[in-house]
């Protein structure tokens, strides 16, 4: 992708409603250059595509925004990943792979971490709470998902931070385009992330435990025998994968909810008078301005969507943010409404593909925002709240890059 290209990309992901508004205005469907395939807007040809995973393939879900360097490529090879993940598989081997995170993320193992949740999150609102002002999204919703899905996983607390920082440096070297160097310096990264996560899947296959790795390790190979080489690959790609989705996307949930909050001051005042509505609150930005814009499909064969032809091979954005804005689905959809009754969102998906980890990010969500009422009503903007806000230049965790906030300390 040229430095033009590259340019309008990011324009595109710093804020891509106004481009969903105009292709959903057209008939069929608008090919988009910046993301290289055609572009699905309407929330009814979303749904149809995701019903539709025989038609419609996610092998190409993760393809990057830029492609490493072979230098890179190269330090990635020297790492034990490389396996087939949940995200980009399909029919019996997506089924497979998804096992082990649907009876991991079940219900029940979500509540048995609330009370997790709630203490990392109010110790870290402690940590700042009396300075009067903070950076929200490094104080705090880079920090929290990061802690709760370590603990899912059985991780050793002092290895959390190492691993959040390589889950960042695997999403870099694909949708950033950075200096050969610093691609070789990311990979490196990501290569040390794996190395971890091997060693972890390899206690575990000795000595299971009640956590997310051991179900992983249980799932995707059975048995008690040494790893095979394909297994290795296969396991370390799969928690890599759950890792990273298990806190960018909350993360970015996260910092997306306090923007527009914060943002729309009568909405935060609202809330803060009304807890009740937090449910609804949450539901409403992850409708407004969803944490995963959008994955990409390919066709496995011609077939026809929204009157167009397409042949076997075309690659397709299904664009959740556009179908989460559709005129047809809502009623005043440009605006950030916690008061709304009913909200039939695609911010988690929907079908075989579906967020398996949907559960887990709402918790988490709902009890920041009950923590942040509760102990500082009077957050806002450090500056006026009117000046733009930077987005982080990705389609698959839109997040504003950093959220300075002051309030007023007692005593």
């Amino acid at each position: 992708m040229g430095e033009d290209a590259h340019g309008r990309l990011a324009a595109l992901q710093q804020d891509p409603y106004p481009a969903y508004a105009r292709a959903r205005k057209e008939p069929g469907l608008v090919f988009s250059p910046e993301l290289g395939g055609w572009l699905v807007a309407r929330q009814a040809d979303v749904r149809e595509v995701l019903c539709r995973p025989d038609d419609f393939s996610s092998a190409n879900a993760l393809r990057p925004d830029v492609m490493p360097a072979p230098e890179a490529l190269a330090e990635l090879g020297r790492g034990p990943g490389g396996g087939p993940v949940v995200v980009t598989s399909d029919g019996a081997a997506h089924l497979r792979l998804r096992a082990p995170l649907t009876r991991g993320l079940s219900a029940s193992r979500v509540a048995a971490a609330v009370p997790y949740i709630a203490e990392r999150a109010t110790a870290l609102v402690d940590a700042f709470a009396g300075d009067g002002r903070a950076e929200l999204m490094r104080q705090y919703a880079k920090r929290l998902p990061g802690e709760v899905i370590g603990h899912l996983l059985g991780l050793d607390p002092a290895d959390v931070p190492a691993a959040v920082q390589g889950s960042y440096r695997a999403e870099e070297l694909i949708f950033r385009p950075l200096p050969v160097q610093e691609q070789i310096h990311a990979a490196r990264d990501v290569v040390a992330l794996q190395l971890l996560l091997l060693d972890y899947a390899q206690e575990r296959r000795q000595d299971p435990g009640d956590d997310l790795c051991s179900e992983v390790v249980r799932s995707i190979a059975p048995g008690t025998a040494a790893l095979t080489d394909e297994q290795r690959g296969e396991v370390v790609s799969n928690l890599q994968n759950l890792l990273i989705a298990g806190h960018l996307t909350t993360t970015a949930l996260i910092g997306t909810t306090l923007l527009h909050l914060l943002r729309h001051r009568a909405q935060w005042e609202l809330l803060c008078a009304d807890p009740s509505l937090i449910p609804a609150a949450i539901e409403e930005a992850a409708r407004y301005d969803s944490a995963v814009q959008g994955f990409r499909r390919v066709t496995t064969r011609p077939l026809t969507l929204a009157g167009v032809e397409l042949a076997a091979g075309e690659s397709v954005f299904v664009a959740y943010g556009s179908a989460n804005r559709d005129e047809a689905a809502f009623d005043r959809p440009e605006a950030f409404d916690i008061s709304r009754l009913t909200i039939r969102h695609l911010a988690f998906g929907q079908g075989v593909h579906g967020c398996p980890g949907s559960q887990l990010a709402r918790e988490q969500l709902r009890i920041t925002l009950e923590t942040l009422t509760r102990r500082l009503p009077g957050l806002r903007f450090a500056a006026s709240g009117e000046e733009p806000v930077e987005m982080l230049p990705t389609m698959i965790h839109r997040s504003p890059r950093a959220l300075p906030v002051v309030w007023e300390t007692i005593g």
